[in-house]
């Protein structure tokens, strides 16, 4: 219960419990994100980190329990979350500029019909320069390094204006040095966003996050003071 006058939560989970078909995944899960917070979720592969992250999302039903994100149920909360998933929904060697793939990031913002307007391209070159990319608006996809796509796909998150950042391995496929410039750029973020990570190196990642959620179908947090 939220005392009056009090904002709710960024993510609340009780007792979420979730299986694919009769194999489980997730079994009491309970977890209060507060706003402001960097979380890490850490765990092994096949732990539930990714169908942790789609539930908060709303992309996956829990099968039992309760997740209110930002005070409502996770779809209705979506348009107010920015999301860089583990994987692009895109072929690398698909024709598509930078420009146009964060652009992609305003269709959350509501129905449009025509081209996109001024202040749509104008917030795609202010998130593209706050994640220091903007020397690579007008390249094509294709061309860019891992680390490189990882900060465009981070615009796209954030050209939403979201309250709320979900991160899936957002450094799976870049070497440590780019992953410590990530993080940097993460923890900068932070100063206005609620973060969320979820990441297989708890080692790495101690050093940003303010807790880590040890999931492995079951979840146990530490604080990493």
């Amino acid at each position: 219960m939220t005392a009056a006058g009090t904002a709710p939560p960024a993510i609340s989970l009780t007792g979420v419990h979730f299986a694919y078909g009769e194999v489980p995944v997730l079994q009491d899960v309970s977890l209060d994100v507060a706003r402001g917070e960097f979380l890490g979720i850490v765990g092994p592969n096949a732990g539930g980190k990714s169908t942790l992250l789609k539930l908060i999302l709303g992309l996956l039903k829990p099968s039992a329990g309760g997740i209110r994100v930002l005070g409502e149920p996770p779809r209705r909360a979506r348009r107010r979350i920015g999301y860089v998933p583990q994987y692009p929904g895109f072929a690398r060697d698909f024709p598509i500029g930078v420009e146009d793939v964060v652009l992609m990031g305003r269709f959350g913002l509501g129905w449009r019909l025509g081209p996109w307007t001024k202040a749509d391209r104008s917030a795609a070159a202010a998130a593209l320069d706050e994640v220091e990319a903007l020397d690579l608006r007008a390249r094509q996809i294709g061309t860019l390094s891992g680390g490189q796509l990882q900060r465009v796909l981070l615009a796209r998150a954030l050209v939403g204006e979201p309250q709320l950042l979900i991160l899936d391995e957002p450094t799976a496929n870049i070497d440590q040095r780019l992953e410590g410039e990530i993080f940097e750029l993460l923890a900068q973020l932070n100063r206005r966003l609620t973060i969320v990570v979820g990441s297989h190196d708890i080692a790495f990642i101690s050093a940003y996050v303010s807790r880590v959620a040890c999931l492995n179908r079951n979840l146990v947090c530490h604080t990493t003071d």
